[in-house]
């Protein structure tokens, strides 16, 4: 076990690598200078081909690719100093993703400042995908055939037809404007740190749209792997045995099946972690995914490169953590 996880953590780190050189040369190799954004908004949108290239030599944007590559890398592990000009000169420490063109405060300290926010939205939603879909999956391959099972399966394809910023929508109209819940109407991140209970009443519409939404992809799931797996020997061996039902579907079922299900559910939470950027923006919460996308409309590149390198190591991390958790349901993928 301990060398399998070793062997998926080396491969992780190796993939984490190659993203970020990917994503390096993808944000800072464009059509357009890296250096064009912070140019004009310094210049008063007039960027002269001189002042563009004081800026580059300043940055160190004239350099080879690989040079500044690994001045990129040495800043993640060891810090170093960024220049917008020769009088501006910072000392961004480890783990130094850069400076916001628009802010010019270290990116790592913005993000960090806006992980818990969506950490919040990711770890609730990603709970209420379980919580409800497996249940009822359950539910529904036991009754299989049955109108009941028929219902709740059309119900949930019509439903999940939906795009998801609509429903999102709707769902937060209906509670804040139509319906006016008082308890919820105040939406947003608010640090549990400070007030627990406004805390949980500010993210729960986020949490119950992406938990109803989400709940009915894995309802679909768990009904499709327990009713695969149901129907293998070893449950009616079970079966035969005289085990009591409750057992055979628990026990002996369920585990098999929640196989799929966990892998699936790992790149779901990598990319809730990595931003909802349609929650952030609905229920008003300012996490990553919002974060990001105001960047990409002030073209600040230090931060959406940040995010989408944060975005990157959190799904890869989660696959790696879902390979784990896959070799304990299932110890056959160990000697693979």
């Amino acid at each position: 076990m301990f060398a399998y996880v070793v062997k998926r953590a080396l491969a992780g780190f190796l993939v984490i690598l190659l993203m970020s050189l990917a994503i390096f040369a993808l944000f800072w190799y464009g059509p357009s200078s890296p250096a064009q954004p912070i140019c004009e908004r310094d210049t008063s949108n007039r960027c002269s081909p001189e002042a563009l290239e004081r800026f580059e030599r300043a940055l160190g944007y004239d350099q080879p690719m690989l040079d500044q590559y690994g001045q990129f890398l040495k800043g993640v592990v060891a810090g170093r100093e960024i220049a917008f000009s020769e009088q501006l000169v910072y000392q961004c420490d480890a783990p130094c993703l850069g400076y916001a063109y628009t802010t010019r405060a270290p990116v790592w300290e913005e993000l960090k400042s806006r992980l818990p926010a969506t950490a919040s939205v990711a770890i609730g939603g990603g709970a209420l995908y379980l919580l409800f879909g497996v249940p009822i999956g359950v539910a529904a391959a036991r009754r299989r055939g049955t109108l009941a099972d028929k219902a709740l399966v059309s119900s949930f394809l019509i439903l999940n037809s939906v795009p998801y910023y609509l429903f999102a929508l709707l769902i937060f109209l209906y509670a804040t404007v139509i319906n006016e819940v008082p308890v919820i109407s105040d939406t947003g991140y608010f640090p549990i740190t400070e007030n627990p209970a406004r805390w949980f009443t500010g993210m729960l519409l986020a949490w119950v749209a992406l938990g109803i939404f989400g709940a009915t992809q894995y309802t679909r799931f768990t009904r499709g792997a327990m009713v695969e797996t149901l129907g293998e020997d070893y449950i009616r061996t079970a079966k035969a045995k005289g085990l009591p039902t409750r057992t055979v579907v628990y026990k002996h079922g369920l585990r098999a099946a929640l196989v799929p299900v966990v892998t699936i559910f790992g790149i779901d939470i990598g990319v809730l972690f990595a931003g909802t950027i349609f929650t952030e923006r609905i229920f008003d919460i300012n996490g990553i995914g919002l974060w990001a996308l105001a960047a990409v409309g002030t073209r600040d590149l230090p931060i959406v490169q940040a995010a989408a390198l944060f975005g990157a190591v959190i799904i890869i991390t989660s696959n790696l953590l879902v390979d784990v958790v896959y070799s304990i349901l299932d110890p056959r993928v160990r000697l693979s």
